[in-house]
């Protein structure tokens, strides 16, 4: 599983404390207060203006091209509507395995041919499974893109599905699993151990990265079957940013892939999560970390309701920057720790592109001498002084400066690739890729009444999971998560 966090980072110019008063400001935080009264003073609420031509073809193939004349390189994306979410039971781990399978061979290139020819023709390419999608990506020579697209449907049309493909790929991510998680500190904690204890329904909670015996047990028609169902055109988008010509692109889009026959995708799991009433409390033991860790998570809102953009509000004024009230807290004041991360959709992506049940998440690692039980209440008091306290709009017009340059920073990352990402996502789950245009004011349209509203609804200890980490052996009479 490819970790790309693309998750909206915290503006490195914006360090300034919620509860300081205008005489203790350093200039770094008057430039942040000049940049706030700026933004709230500007004519027109959205300041950027994506391009987006969308369309669909006969086979229900979504398409989206996005003209972007800044160099003359452009991005292929091509997002499957299925991620680790919804994998089949008793095959965990298997949307992850399939990601590798990808690049095994298609009808007319052989194994790892793929990658050679993007390579070749001077480009990067990678891919990744996530909740509700997996993708793949290729950043080349705008010149390229026919070639890229021409790849990128011999794939979807036939994949060399074969047994010594499926038993190196099986070898492949349990390799995979064993560095990054089991032979790893930390690993898998937070992103990985959190949905497992925070959710009830089997599909939001269990083990994404699959057990080792899952794994084994994939079979050649359990993977000629997810093909089928999953990698057909109408359950996929293809988006291509850059500098491209739009009725060229489309016309190459319906060449390549137009042919390609739909398939009967069937019904979508229920995903539903009852309410949360109580707090729970877990631990884990973990013989390689050299620290203890703790992390805790609060379950989201729906997505795009007005609640949930609080939250995007919530997540700056909370824990994003070093001005952030956990961040003031935890690691300035009370020093119980040297750093704190989080945010919605926690080191997995960012706030937009999941569609399901999610979590706004926090952690850190702090010495052996506070106990989870002084830390939640540290943790509680940060989160009480938005919760109990006025909103000070000013901290709202800083939390909105942030979060306006980390959307920027992530439509722009990765030569384009932020852009691609988010045309993809709001295709896929919403049927509606210019909704990237539109972000902006649904978090401006937010009030300070909705804020303190979400944030009593949402933070409450009744919709909290706590993970603590304990480092060394895991004692006998203990079970792994064992609730406390």
């Amino acid at each position: 599983m490819r970790i790309f966090r693309f998750a909206l980072p915290a503006a490195l110019l914006l360090m300034v404390g919620c509860s300081e008063q205008p005489s203790q400001q350093t200039q770094t935080e008057a430039m942040a207060d000049e940049l706030a009264e700026a933004s709230k003073q500007a004519q027109s609420p959205v300041s950027f203006n994506v391009p987006v031509h969308y369309s669909t073809l006969d086979n229900g193939l979504k398409v989206v091209i996005s003209t972007d004349r800044t160099a003359p390189i452009a991005t292929v994306g091509v997002y499957y509507n299925i991620g680790f979410r919804i994998e089949p039971k008793d095959r965990t781990g298997f949307a992850h395995l399939f990601e590798h399978m990808m690049f095994q061979g298609s009808d007319n290139l052989g194994k790892m041919e793929f990658i050679h020819l993007v390579q070749q023709n001077g480009g990067v390419l990678n891919g990744s499974t996530r909740f509700d999608f997996t993708n793949y990506f290729e950043i080349v020579p705008a010149h390229k893109v026919e070639t890229m697209l021409w790849a990128e449907a011999d794939r979807m049309r036939g994949l060399a599905i074969t047994q010594e493909n499926l038993r190196n790929q099986q070898e492949v991510v349990k390799n995979e699993v064993k560095v990054n998680v089991l032979n790893q500190p930390y690993g898998g904690f937070p992103w990985l151990d959190m949905p497992q204890y925070a959710f009830d329904n089997w599909y939001n909670s269990h083990n994404f990265y699959g057990d080792l015996e899952d794994l084994d047990a994939a079979t050649l028609e359990d993977v000629q079957s997810f093909f089928d169902r999953y990698y057909s055109p109408n359950n996929a988008v293809v988006v291509v940013a850059g500098d491209v010509d739009v009725e060229q692109t489309r016309a190459q889009i319906e060449q390549y892939f137009g042919d390609i026959p739909a398939a009967e995708l069937g019904q979508q799991p229920d995903l539903t999560e009852l309410r949360q009433e109580k707090q729970r409390q877990f631990k884990r033991y973990d013989k390689l970390a050299p620290k203890p860790a703790y992390a805790f998570a609060y379950r989201m809102p729906p997505r795009n309701s007005a609640e949930y953009y609080a939250m995007g509000i919530i997540d700056q004024l909370l824990v994003q920057g070093d001005d952030s009230l956990l961040h003031q807290d935890l690691v300035k004041d009370k020093q119980l720790t040297g750093d704190v991360g989080g945010g919605i959709n926690y080191l997995l992506g960012n706030m937009f592109n999941y569609n399901g049940p999610m979590l706004w998440m926090a952690s850190f690692t702090h010495d052996e001498e506070h106990d989870p039980k002084a830390l939640t209440q540290a943790v509680d008091s940060a989160i009480a002084k938005l919760i109990e306290q006025p909103i000070d709009q000013q901290d709202i017009d800083r939390a909105m400066v942030k979060l306006r340059s980390s959307l920027y920073d992530n439509i722009d990352s990765f030569y384009g690739f932020g852009k691609v990402d988010l045309l993809a996502s709001f295709a896929l789950f919403d049927d509606d890729p210019a909704r990237i245009n539109a972000l902006e004011q649904q978090f401006q349209a937010i009030s300070p009444e909705m804020i303190k509203k979400t944030a009593k609804e949402y933070l409450r200890p009744g919709n909290r999971t706590i993970l603590t980490l304990i480092p060394g052996e895991e004692p006998q009479a203990e079970s792994k998560g064992e609730q406390q």
